[in-house]
């Protein structure tokens, strides 16, 4: 659809009010931005509403200070109202979704013409179940209640001291309103033990027929989904829609327009998803749970009903479950090469190139067999449960025994069906790609074992997962989505777009921007490389040097941020220095990250110094602008862990197919990390600093050079 004038003038009018009324400048690179999305969008041919033009997406990369997110919502409404499509912005982080909600969409509102409504979207899993925290507060004060079924496979009953108080809490909180059941929204981190219990998921959740549905947070978070032009999500959320088939939960991708900010998480994200992984000994114990459970109900149902016969099923299916996976433990424990050592009491297999021993492939089959039984049976025993909740029609099973077992129930049916995830992917031909939407054939699957060892116990969990995500992104996403735009401040490694082109299997037709940053970059910053006697793969050796030079470093500095690769690493150049320097270095460990963060900003405040010691987390998911950070020191070129499975995996294939694995993977993936690492340094176009690179290689290697010119264009201070 060419834009008519009037979205055109929209877009145009929207821009000049917002800068009239924020009082701030136009940006050289938001015009761009706003330009190139206007013109994608213009682009796109349509019949009836059903998109004709050939498969695409528009793709920019925006750094720090360019306003990116003012730039998509402001060219983005205006066409996809014009357009009768809702508008869905997808996050990586609840950060930015919360921001967008909160602050981006209300200035838009206020300070534009422009009409339109929004609503926030999360997963069922992000909000309180109020049926589980009444059971689990009955459980928690009675301890034989009707309602145990619903908790009979929760963790121990020991909790620690305070939960009960803690459950009270929650419950007071939210009957008055000050809390509205979003798990994001708690004033503390709730540790996932302690939420497991008071949430659901679409298996165990009965909706309408819940009697706290009327009050239920996940869905009075959802009544203006249906209405709202604009839909702010995540990238766990768009993925979970898109694994049950799209429009499930979010609007089908052939009516929307999505917009995926934070995009280079994108495909790291949908690889966790679609993965899968079943834990040989918990999942035997869970089968004792899910027996001594079906123990529990046949008094509650008629003899001879379906759901009574069912019942019998599923026993004799756990049964055999149970027996596969000994047989399956058995043989992993026996005819697997596992390497322990003194220090980790875990070890890892690969099978190479995916291919699983014949013993085992035959066991993964019958494990295929057995568990696809337990899956079906349980599936038929949650319909008939549910069917007892319409009113309208006779049904086996009453009301009460329903709503004290569907939600067990449902847990081990969703449970069992992750499970049978694993075996169909273990069982799945190596012959690599799905349909026959891309042009060349993938790499086989990634799939691994990991044996770990406790004082008492041990287990091996199996996994599998896709190595790229090419083919699953471009099948249930991109072939379909109306529109796409991805944006971020870190799309490019090496100056190229090949690295996500490749791993997000965007369309052929996509088109790619970087827009030129408003920061002057060889004016606010230096990048400098001192002389260092130590080199970074001798161990001992490079963290007796960091303990000598990182306190010249950070003096006469009043915020430093200092970057580690390893966490055993920043730990032992903490305990060697902090006796000499104490309540200086604080660690991201030390305590929640808002916490680290808001002390670390206090002591600014207050005039005193402070050095922060992070890992890969820290390099990404924190902004300090201003006198908040004004050095910081990257002491390892940040390189992938060679023993992570899927990534050794790609290697693998990489090298099959003649290719430079550590050319072609390590050396781009390092090169995203280190720019989203220096990149906390400039937060604003006011702000000015200097990062240290303690790592020698990035000037005497030859990837090196690579690496630092793929930097902003900082003004370069290199010892030799």
């Amino acid at each position: 659809m060419a834009l008519s004038d009037t979205v055109k003038s929209d877009i145009q009018q929207a821009y000049r009010d917002v800068l009239s009324g924020k009082g701030i400048r136009a940006r050289y690179g938001q015009r761009l931005m706003i330009a190139e999305i206007a013109r994608y969008m213009g682009d796109i041919t349509a019949s009836d509403g059903e998109r004709t033009s050939a498969h695409s997406s528009c793709v920019v990369e925006a750094g720090t200070g360019t306003g990116k997110t003012l730039a998509y919502l402001i060219s983005a409404i205006p066409v996809a109202r014009a357009l009768g499509k809702k508008l869905v912005i997808s996050t990586a982080t609840v950060a930015l979704q919360d921001q967008i909600v909160h602050k981006d969409l209300p200035d838009l509102k206020h300070h534009s013409s422009l009409e339109f409504t929004w609503t926030l979207a999360k997963g069922r899993g992000r909000y309180l179940c109020m049926s589980r925290l009444e059971g689990r507060l009955q459980e928690e004060g009675v301890g034989d209640s009707e309602s145990m079924p619903l908790f009979f496979v929760d963790q121990p009953r020991d909790e620690e001291p305070g939960t009960r108080e803690f459950f009270e809490d929650m419950l007071g909180r939210y009957g008055s309103r000050a809390w509205d059941g979003d798990r994001d929204h708690w004033p503390s981190q709730i540790p996932d033990d302690i939420w497991r219990q008071v949430t659901t998921d679409h298996r165990q959740c009965t909706n309408r027929h819940c009697s706290y549905f009327d009050s239920c947070a996940f869905f009075e978070a959802r009544k203006g989904l249906e209405d709202a032009d604009v839909i702010v999500a995540n990238h766990d959320l768009v993925l979970a829609d898109l694994a049950l088939g799209g429009g499930a939960i979010l609007p089908e991708p052939e009516n929307a327009l999505f917009i995926f900010d934070e995009a280079h998480h994108l495909p790291g994200k949908a690889l966790n998803h679609f993965a899968a992984s079943v834990p040989l000994n918990s999942t035997r114990q869970w089968l004792k749970q899910l027996s001594q459970a079906l123990s529990k109900i046949p008094p509650f149902l008629t003899p001879g009903t379906t759901a009574a016969k069912t019942v019998d099923k599923i026993s004799a299916s756990a049964r055999e479950v149970d027996g596969v996976l000994a047989q399956v433990y058995e043989e992993a424990e026996k005819n697997t090469d596992w390497a322990f050592s003194d220090e980790r009491k875990a070890a890892q297999w690969r099978y190479p190139e995916g291919e699983l021993p014949e013993a085992l492939a035959e066991l993964a089959q019958g494990a295929q067999l057995v568990t696809a039984a337990l899956v079906r049976q349980l599936g038929t025993l949650v319909d008939e449960l549910q069917k007892a909740f319409d009113e309208k029609r006779e049904h086996d099973v009453d009301r009460a025994t329903a709503e004290a077992w569907f939600p067990m129930m449902g847990g081990f049916h969703a449970r069992a069906e992750d499970q049978l995830r694993l075996w169909v992917a273990w069982c799945e031909k190596t012959t690599p790609g799905e349909g026959k939407a891309r042009k060349r054939a993938g790499p086989p699957p990634a799939r691994w074992a990991i044996r770990q060892r406790w004082d008492h116990t041990e287990d091996i969990t199996l996994y599998s997962s896709p190595v790229l995500a090419d083919s699953l992104l471009y099948t249930r996403l991109w072939s379909r989505v109306y529109g796409a735009i991805l944006t971020s401040a870190t799309l490019t490694a090496l100056g190229s777009f090949d690295r996500l082109q490749a791993r997000a299997g965007l369309p052929d037709a996509s088109r790619f921007l970087v827009v030129p940053s408003s920061f002057r970059y060889g004016e606010m910053a230096t990048v400098e490389v001192p002389a260092m006697a130590a080199v970074p793969t001798d161990n001992e050796a490079f963290t007796e040097e960091l303990v000598s030079r990182l306190p010249a470093l950070w003096a006469g500095e009043k915020a430093t941020l200092v970057l580690f690769s390893s966490r055993r690493q920043m730990n032992a150049v903490r305990d060697r220095l902090a006796p000499e320097y104490p309540d200086l270095i604080t660690t991201q460990d030390d305590m929640a990250k808002g916490e680290v963060l808001r002390r670390h900003c206090e002591r600014i405040d207050a005039d005193r110094p402070s050095v922060l010691f992070g890992v890969a987390s820290f390099a990404e998911g924190i902004d300090l602008p201003g006198r908040y950070l004004s050095h910081v020191v990257i002491t390892r070129l940040p390189f992938s862990v060679p023993d992570d499975p899927i990534e050794a995996s790609l290697a693998e294939w990489v090298t099959r197919r003649g290719g430079n694995p550590f050319m072609e993977i390590t050396v781009p993936d390092a090169s995203i990390k280190l720019v989203q690492a220096v990149g906390r340094l400039l937060r604003t176009e006011q702000d000015t600093g200097r990062v240290t690179i303690l790592d020698r290689r990035i000037i005497t290697r030859r990837y090196g050079q690579l690496l630092l010119d793929a930097l902003p264009p900082f003004r370069r201070i290199i010892e030799r």
